[in-house]
C-alpha cells in the first residue's frame, strides 16, 4: 500500500518448515533479494505534489536458523498454506522547508518502521495482516490489512492485484494528520485532534519478471484514498485525499554462507 511516501511489507516467508538436522547442514545459511531502483510518490500525506527518489525492495527467501529452516532455497520455490511475515515500512521526513504550504507544522523525522504479520498463500491468491511499529517519526503502531489475486502467465512473470486498508492508532494519525493548537496559531489551520482507525483504503498492482535465477525487475502501481480523520485533516485539505504512487526496481538474488 502507498498510503506513506514510501512503505513496502516484506514477506520473510509464508511457511516454516522443519527439517532433519542433516539436511539443514548442506543448505546455505540465508538468502536474500535486494531490489533498487525509482518510485514516485506524494511528497507527505495527503500532499498533492509527487517527487521521485529511490525506490527498493527486499524479503528474505530462507533463513536457517537453528533446527529449523525458514522458505527455501529453491529459487522457483512457491510458499503456501500460513505462515508468519516479516515486515518494515519507510516514511520519509516531512518539513516546511521542503513544503511551504506546512510553515507553521511541526517537522517530522523519517520513520523506520519494523514489525511481523500473518498471511495464507496459494497457488492463485493470497491475504495478510501486518502491524509495524515506528522506532523513529511517529513512534506509533500501524497496520495493513491486504489480499491478492495472483496470475503467472510463465514460469517466470508474475502479476498480482488486490486491495489494501491502513489502520493506525491515535498517536499515528495525530502526528501525520493532526494540527495542535500551537500549530494552528502559527500555520494559520485549524486546531484538528485525529483519531485513529481505518485511515486509508486502496489497491496495489504488481509485476515481477526474473531474468534468470538471480536477477528480476519488479514493479508496483497504487492508489489509495484517504478515509475519516484522514480525509477530513485540514493537511489534507491543502492537497488531495486520492494519493497515488509507482515504483520499479531491479532485483538480485544473494546467498550468504554461514
Amino acid at each position: 500500500m502507498m498510503l506513506s511516501p514510501l512503505t513496502r511489507a516484506v514477506a520473510l516467508s509464508t511457511l516454516i518448515l522443519s527439517l532433519p538436522q542433516s539436511a539443514i547442514a548442506e543448505d546455505p545459511g540465508a538468502i536474500l533479494t535486494f531490489g533498487l531502483g525509482g518510485a514516485t510518490r506524494p511528497a507527505y500525506f495527503g500532499s498533492d505534489d509527487y517527487e521521485i527518489g529511490p525506490g527498493f525492495d527486499f524479503q528474505l527467501n530462507y533463513l536457517r536458523l537453528g533446527g529449523r529452516n525458514i522458505g527455501s532455497t529453491d529459487p522457483n520455490f512457491e510458499p503456501s498454506g500460513f505462515g508468519l511475515r516479516g515486515a518494515f515500512g519507510f516514511v520519509s521526513e516531512r518539513t516546511a522547508d521542503d513544503n511551504p504550504e506546512l510553515t507553521g507544522l511541526d517537522d517530522i523525522d523519517a520513520a523506520f518502521e519494523v514489525g511481523l504479520g500473518f498471511g495464507y498463500e496459494a497457488p492463485a491468491y493470497r491475504a495478510f495482516v501486518d502491524l509495524r511499529y515506528g522506532l523513529t517519526g511517529h513512534e506509533a503502531f500501524v497496520g495493513e490489512v491486504g489480499a491478492d489475486i495472483k496470475l503467472n502467465p510463465s514460469d517466470r512473470m508474475s502479476f498480482t492485484a488486490g486491495p489494501r486498508m491502513t489502520i493506525g492508532s491515535d498517536d499515528y494519525a495525530s502526528t501525520y494528520f493532526g494540527v495542535t493548537a500551537a500549530e494552528s496559531v502559527a500555520s494559520g489551520l485549524p486546531a484538528f485532534d485525529a483519531d485513529g482507525g481505518l485511515l486509508s483504503a486502496g489497491v496495489e498492482l504488481g509485476m515481477t519478471y526474473r531474468f534468470n535465477d538471480d536477477w528480476g525487475l519488479k514493479g508496483t502501481m497504487s492508489y489509495d484514498r484517504l478515509l475519516n480523520d484522514a480525509e477530513d485533516s485540514p493537511i489534507t485539505g491543502l492537497g488531495d485525499r486520492d494519493q497515488f504512487g509507482a515504483q520499479l526496481v531491479v532485483t538480485r538474488r544473494v546467498t550468504f554462507n554461514f
